[in-house]
């Protein structure tokens, strides 16, 4: 009796010793596995084992539907920067010491499990924190990332998953070189100086021209004079209706205005600008006397008939206006 009672006290350590070792050897498996590659692929089974507990580390799992039958491109985005992040991650924690493992749990291998949780969307990025441990929280409910921002980065992620491993050490992502890119900016680069060396003494005449500048310029200040940028800001309509089964071309008020009436008022500004200018230069250089006379009634007509249909229009604009000049009132 006393030998079965010495016996029963002597094998007392080790089986406390061996119902702690599969919580600890469970881990260890698994991150094993996540060293030669991770994230882990997970089916119901493996999931459940994965995140069942008592469990002393943590565990990052990513619900998606990568077939392209179920239609989700957020997953199809979203999945080779959490690929990345596990990658990342288990290369710079080898030794296990943040104590996570990084797992995918497709539909396809998961209906259970989807089904169980409840989920009618994907991803879904769920935390499940130790349930013992020195990292035990109090509350073993998953923590879920959110994505309704849409396709988020590898750093947003791992920004997310370090803030609720505190006291953890947080393994850096190193993004691998993309040498397409880099290949493609080289040769656009290359490309660039040799058509500039190839082409520049017949484009560098062009680029120096004064008329081609002053013809821009115009341009330019024709078109944001007119309110061109108003129309963007507010994303005016490009025509209305004036009430009677018309079209209104300009809008009453100075805070509103259509996209036409801004290109009809440019038009003005430029065969006004163009008027002017041919009075003050080419009409001076006519020689025959006839001719430039004729010159000076035709633009100066185009001129006062240009500035009678301004005032009409600034009339619309503003209806107290008082002043006007014929043809157009």
């Amino acid at each position: 009796m006393h030998f079965l009672k010495g016996l029963v006290l002597s094998l007392l350590p080790a089986v406390a010793i061996a119902a702690k070792k599969p919580a600890i050897d469970k881990f260890q498996q698994f991150h094993s596995k996540a060293l030669s590659s991770s994230p882990l692929k997970l089916d119901d089974s493996i999931y459940g084992q994965l995140t069942s507990a008592p469990r002393d580390y943590s565990v990052a799992v990513l619900l998606t539907a990568l077939e392209s039958r179920f239609g989700c491109q957020l997953c199809r985005e979203f999945q080779p920067e959490w690929d990345l992040l596990s990658k990342s991650w288990t290369k710079g924690d080898k030794k296990g010491e943040s104590r996570l493992v990084f797992g995918t749990l497709d539909f396809t291998d998961g209906k259970n499990t989807f089904q169980s949780l409840g989920l009618q969307t994907a991803p879904v990025l769920l935390l499940f924190q130790p349930t013992h441990g020195p990292h035990a929280v109090a509350d073993s409910a998953p923590l879920r990332y959110d994505f309704t921002n849409g396709p988020q980065s590898a750093e947003q992620v791992h920004s997310w998953v370090a803030r609720h491993l505190n006291g953890r050490p947080h393994p850096e992502i190193h993004r691998p070189i993309n040498w397409v890119r880099v290949i493609a900016f080289t040769t656009t680069i290359l490309g660039t100086l040799t058509f500039l060396s190839v082409a520049g003494p017949y484009l560098l005449p062009i680029i120096q021209n004064r008329n081609l500048w002053a013809g821009i310029s115009l341009i330019a200040i024709l078109l944001f004079t007119s309110g061109h940028m108003f129309n963007h800001i507010r994303k005016v309509p490009y025509v209305a209706g004036d009430g009677r089964g018309g079209v209104s071309y300009f809008a009453g008020g100075f805070s509103n205005q259509y996209g036409l009436e801004t290109q009809i008022v440019a038009a003005m500004y430029g065969l006004l600008s163009f008027a002017t200018i041919s009075l003050a230069l080419k009409v001076p250089r006519i020689s025959d006397p006839r001719t430039q006379q004729l010159a000076v009634i035709i633009w100066g007509g185009v001129i006062f008939l240009m500035y009678s249909f301004l005032l009409s229009v600034f009339r619309i604009k503003n209806g107290g206006y008082p002043f006007w000049l014929p043809p157009f009132s």
